[in-house]
């Protein structure tokens, strides 16, 4: 048999066609109601605990960030871009209600100070470093990506400025520089 056609109570059929090669195929429906998902299906009709309609968010600093020789200073991060989640952003921390494994994407951008680094906080404690770039003559940038396993309920992540020149030195406030994004990635 190469396919089936089943016909509904109105105008149209649905068929299942077989493979164009030999041997047997098994398709196995769930024991619950349920919607079956195709590779087209509209996103809309996914899960939320599924990647592709999972928590997706991008923040970044509309106003300067004082950041003292030696230490870890949290960025201030009063933009948003997007926020599909709506609450899960708040006081420059991200804590998801989707537990799984998300794509993180940061940077800052900082002026007469060559040693910048933008650092990815988790829980309070740093989880990744951004890699610097930049020109004296200008300013640093300093940015990174990392895979972030977040429980759904209590974990958080933060973006955090460090630099090792003199004095107090500012985050420039730039939605194109100074950012973080997330999107989930797989879920738990």
């Amino acid at each position: 048999m190469s396919s089936v056609v089943i016909a509904g109570d109105t105008s149209g059929t649905c068929t299942l066609q077989a493979p164009a090669v030999a041997g047997s195929t098994v398709l196995t429906l769930p024991a619950t109601s349920g919607t079956v998902l195709t590779s087209v299906s509209p996103q809309s009709s996914f899960p939320p605990n599924i990647a592709g309609n999972g928590p997706a968010f991008r923040i970044y600093a509309t106003a300067t960030t004082s950041v003292p020789n030696g230490t870890p200073t949290k960025v201030i991060l009063g933009g948003t871009t997007f926020d599909t989640t709506s609450g899960m952003v708040a006081s420059s921390r991200f804590t998801p209600t989707v537990a799984g494994y998300y794509q993180v994407n940061f940077g800052i951008r900082m002026e007469n100070v060559s040693t910048v680094s933008a650092l990815l906080f988790k829980n309070g404690t740093s989880y990744s470093t951004g890699s610097t770039t930049g020109n004296p003559a200008l300013a640093y940038n300093s940015s990174g990506a990392d895979l972030v396993y977040l429980n759904g309920s209590t974990d958080y992540i933060e973006l955090y400025a460090y630099h090792a020149g003199t004095g107090t030195q500012t985050v420039t406030a730039s939605s194109t520089e100074t950012k973080l994004s997330a999107f989930l990635a797989r879920s738990a």
